[in-house]
């Protein structure tokens, strides 16, 4: 089984409900180069269409992978190693089905109302499980423009904390999943 994560910021939406690019982070990069690392992803795609901001990645990546970086901390060399920055999500997909030699099943995140083909982690596990290919796609901003959500072929359940505040933040929510989805130690989650 294969399996890959995307970073989506385009299309997303803002604050106001409007559809927009949203700017790569630093962090973002780093935290979700490691976890991919972590848990075993074939790949982590940035997929952003502004060239200013696919140029900030590759040169945060290029001082990691090949620049000072991949020599004061090899660990980190190894995970930043990880990242393909894309303009689109149609051009990932595109790359994961050369590679893979099918297209992968694309199982979008979604912290907002009821959209999509909901499915629980429990359900999401045993898809994965029997999945050759898959790609989990999240979301930056105030979350994946819902036009693409609907296009997925499953949209995973929110992470639902113990408060009413729901407001985490796309590495932390990435961790979470990834941990219910592939963690041998992870439990099974109750229907929703």
């Amino acid at each position: 089984m294969s399996f890959y994560i995307g970073l989506l910021h385009y299309p997303v939406y803002n604050k106001g409900g409007e559809i927009i690019a949203s700017a790569i982070t630093n962090l973002d990069l780093h935290d979700l180069a490691r976890l991919a690392k972590t848990y075993g992803a074939t790949r982590f795609y940035v997929i952003n269409p502004l060239t200013d901001q696919q140029d900030l990645a590759k040169r945060i990546c290029q001082h990691w992978v090949s620049g000072y970086g991949a020599h004061y901390n090899k660990d980190r060399q190894e995970a930043m190693s990880l990242i393909s920055i894309v303009p689109t999500l149609e051009v990932c997909i595109g790359e994961i089905r050369d590679s893979e030699g099918e297209t992968p099943v694309l199982m979008a995140t979604d912290a907002g109302k009821d959209r999509g083909k909901r499915v629980n982690y429990t359900l999401a596990r045993e898809i994965v499980a029997c999945t050759r290919v898959v790609m989990i796609l999240f979301g930056t901003g105030w979350g994946i423009a819902e036009g693409l959500i609907t296009k997925a072929d499953y949209c995973l359940e929110p992470i639902i904390g113990v408060s009413r505040y729901n407001h985490l933040s796309v590495r932390t929510a990435a961790a979470i999943t990834l941990d219910r989805l592939f963690s041998p130690f992870a439990r099974p989650q109750k229907d929703s």
